[in-house]
């Protein structure tokens, strides 16, 4: 029964701890009022919290295999507590930077349902699965709408106290329907590591999570003040605003999840990036709150989808080590919320826009469009050399003028011959003098016309021996219908042809 409502529960224990985690950024239009923070410290207040929100995905994705989700959750909130309270009685710039750093506990526990939640569904519901875990994102959408309209009308303080009850209340129901039988996972760190790190694909899935995500935290963060100060609206209607755009990028990773179990997932990611591309570009333009909002609403679609479609291919690519990689990809993507905000910050102040920052947006997610692209080449690539590894037939590539290219180990057991021996010559080393020139006359004229031959042939090993074998030949032809190569698939038929004649 309790491994029923794990989705359901670890989801709104992600939607608690995002609501947590943005709490000074959606309140920090009420919070200056109070305390004195020079313009160039807001983005370090904001931006803060997301330190540790992701540095420590990494050791709670571990965890969450070695202990369990129910425990991990449990620790987290308690842990809340104490800098949540501490933000509420703050009276200077140094009180919110450290309550702030600890409030990244929150974002954090990303990790551990990304971790926990696969183990209680079959492989082809993964991407659906922490899709709708992802949602919990909406977290920060219901911060950046009630926190403000509340302390609008009660003071921020007691908003920021209202929290404690909430963290109360799920300390408790993790204790009574989180689940103690878990599967654990207890293959130590440094090994997981190793298993992992040099797998340039982890390292891909980070850059790309670093943007899909990291601009979604970004934004999140910066949209309250940033819409407050370039565009002078009301503090609520920024928190508004912020919070459609959180419910956008949120209610679309269930989407991208869903996707990702259907169709290819790279072609998908394919478009998030042109989609970032674009956005970005309109941004760096600096537009107004019209078309501001499109460029915004743009990058709220494709980082929600992104998101859903990444932690499907995690897992897919790193199935025995999903902990720690979760880990190091959601912290890699929580990092990618810290930078931006200090970035265009920085930026804003040397040259008095942020059109320098949206640019650069635009063109790290033109990079990763066209690694996304080589990924999805590569892949097909190495299917189609492992096929060529594995097959028990044996195969050959020749150019369009009939050289050798490349054959396959079946090939070399098949008739003798290394590839080094064979690569650069004519495949007429393997005649054994059978056939009539006229029957390769035929032969050539049947590939020439439909484009394909079948049938047997006897030809002769590297000893001499002559064996018979059934080939079929394929003309490999481009875009334009030029023939680029031909490629040979063979089986040796000798003593099935002997057994015939028995």
């Amino acid at each position: 029964m309790k491994s029923k409502i794990q989705l359901p529960l670890q989801t709104m224990n992600l939607v608690t701890g995002f609501m947590v985690w943005v709490l000074i950024s959606s309140l920090l239009p009420f919070i200056t009022e109070d305390i004195a923070i020079a313009p160039e410290q807001i983005a370090w207040v904001t931006a803060i919290p997301v330190i540790l929100g992701s540095v420590l995905r990494i050791p709670l994705g571990y965890l969450a295999n070695l202990l369990g989700a129910r425990l991990i959750f449990m620790v987290s909130f308690i842990l809340l507590l104490f800098p949540v309270y501490y933000i509420s009685v703050a009276d200077s710039l140094i009180d919110l930077l450290i309550g702030g750093l600890f409030l990244g506990i929150g974002g954090a526990i990303f990790s551990v349902g990304v971790t926990s939640l696969p183990k209680y569904y079959d492989k082809s519901r993964h991407g659906f699965v922490n899709g709708i875990y992802g949602a919990g994102n909406i977290g920060t959408a219901i911060t950046a709408f009630a926190a403000p309209v509340v302390a609008a009308n009660f003071g921020w303080s007691f908003t920021v106290q209202l929290y404690l009850v909430l963290l109360g209340i799920f300390i408790l129901l993790n204790f009574f329907f989180g689940d103690k039988k878990e599967t654990r996972v207890k293959v130590p760190l440094m090994q997981q590591i190793k298993g992992v790190y040099k797998n340039e694909k982890l390292w891909l899935f980070c850059l790309f999570y670093f943007i899909t995500f990291g601009s979604f935290v970004a934004f999140t963060v910066y949209l309250p003040n940033f819409l407050v100060a370039n565009f002078g609206l009301d503090k609520v209607d920024a928190g508004m605003r912020t919070a459609g755009f959180i419910a956008v990028a949120t209610f679309l990773r269930p989407l991208g999840g869903w996707l990702a179990d259907r169709f290819h997932s790279l072609i998908l990611l394919m478009y998030v990036f042109g989609g970032f591309t674009v956005a970005a570009l309109l941004l760096s333009f600096a537009p107004s709150i019209n078309l501001y909002t499109v460029g915004s609403l743009t990058i709220a679609v494709a980082a929600g989808i992104g998101n859903g479609i990444i932690f499907k291919l995690v897992p897919m690519y790193f199935n025995k080590q999903a902990g720690i990689a979760n880990g190091i990809v959601s912290a890699m993507g929580g990092l990618g919320g810290f930078f931006p905000p200090l970035i265009l910050s920085l930026l804003y102040s040397w040259t008095g826009h942020y059109a320098i920052g949206f640019m650069a947006l635009s063109q790290i997610a033109l990079a990763s469009l066209i690694l996304v692209i080589w990924m999805y080449y590569h892949d097909k690539l190495a299917v189609s050399h492992q096929i060529m590894e594995t097959t028990p037939l044996g195969m050959m590539v020749t150019d369009k003028n009939g050289k050798i290219v490349t054959v396959n180990p079946a090939f070399t057991k098949l008739t003798g011959f290394e590839a080094g021996e064979v690569e650069g010559k004519n495949p007429n080393i393997l005649k054994s003098g059978r056939q009539s020139p006229a029957f390769y006359q035929r032969m050539w004229d049947t590939l020439e016309t439909n484009g394909y031959w079948q049938g047997e042939i006897w030809n002769k090993r590297k000893d001499g021996k002559h064996y018979l074998e059934w080939l079929t030949i394929n003309a490999i032809k481009d875009d334009s219908g030029e023939i680029i190569q031909y490629a040979g698939v063979f089986t040796d038929i000798t003593e099935k042809q002997q057994q015939k004649s028995i």
